[in-house]
């Protein structure tokens, strides 16, 4: 599937036309991330689909999403641009940008430098690169080029061999360990526990997938995670509001995650 995407995802660059810059204040993801007053950070995500699940709320709002998420206690938002396979769209990050006051993730297959330009275009504070889309030589020119243009980054992984040779090239600030296997879809919290063992003191682990309940924020913490990363719990939910509070089993506003 991955490949699918990414083959998509070089179309679309060719096709790519450069949007209008947008002014607004960028916030740093690694701030609200290393916040003291939280125990555990969460980014909450704006997802309507994916390729594993299907559609999961196509009926969203995502501004009102977002600034529910922000209400509830989110430290940041990640918003699905991938149109295809996602359902998400651009247009969703910059109203979102607009509409809260904490950092924004763009969520999308980053394959070119011409997407970074793009992100800073349209507002983003901080881009996803994966390393299994893109190796990590160029993962890390990529991450050069985005501080260029004044955009952090979530750099994710797959597994405790991937982290390590991204490890051999350089050590990103936020790195981010995505729970799903990406050849049977199946999440596992294990693959957080797996990597942790080779974790660099001095970066940011994010625990992406397969979060769903209390017990599993339980699990991340105590494994040393500084994030989660949580998208189609929260929007299954009857409301953001309530799937934030059951997923940290208790109002999350104001206090530090459980």
């Amino acid at each position: 599937m991955l490949n699918k995407i990414l083959e998509v995802k070089q179309q679309e660059v060719i096709e790519l036309k450069l949007p209008t810059q947008q002014e607004v204040e960028k916030r740093s993801f690694y701030e609200a991330l290393s916040d003291p007053n939280r125990s555990l950070g969460l980014i909450a995500e704006v997802k309507r689909a994916s390729p594993s699940k299907g559609i999961i709320n196509d009926k969203i709002d995502p501004v009102e999403v977002a600034k529910s998420y922000q209400s509830a206690g989110a430290d940041a938002i990640s918003v699905l641009t991938d149109q295809q396979f996602f359902k998400g769209h651009i247009e969703d990050l910059i109203a979102v940008k607009q509409a809260v006051n904490i950092p924004v993730l763009r969520k999308d297959f980053i394959v070119d430098q011409k997407q970074i330009e793009e992100s800073s275009r349209i507002g983003a504070d901080v881009i996803l690169l994966i390393v299994a889309a893109l190796g990590a030589e160029k993962t890390f020119e990529f991450y050069k080029e985005a501080e260029r243009f004044g955009l952090e980054c979530l750099v994710e992984v797959h597994g405790k061999e991937e982290l390590l040779e991204l490890l051999k090239v350089f050590t990103p600030k936020v790195i981010g360990v995505n729970n799903r296997n990406l050849k049977t879809f199946q999440t596992s919290i294990e693959e957080t526990e797996k990597v942790i063992e080779v974790m660099p003191k001095d970066a940011l682990l994010i625990s992406e997938s397969g979060i769903h309940n209390v017990e599993d924020i339980r699990r991340v913490k105590a494994l040393g995670a500084r994030g989660v990363l949580v998208g189609e719990a929260l929007m299954k939910a009857e409301t953001p509001e309530l799937g934030i509070n059951h997923l940290f089993g208790g109002e999350r506003v104001g206090t530090s995650a459980t």
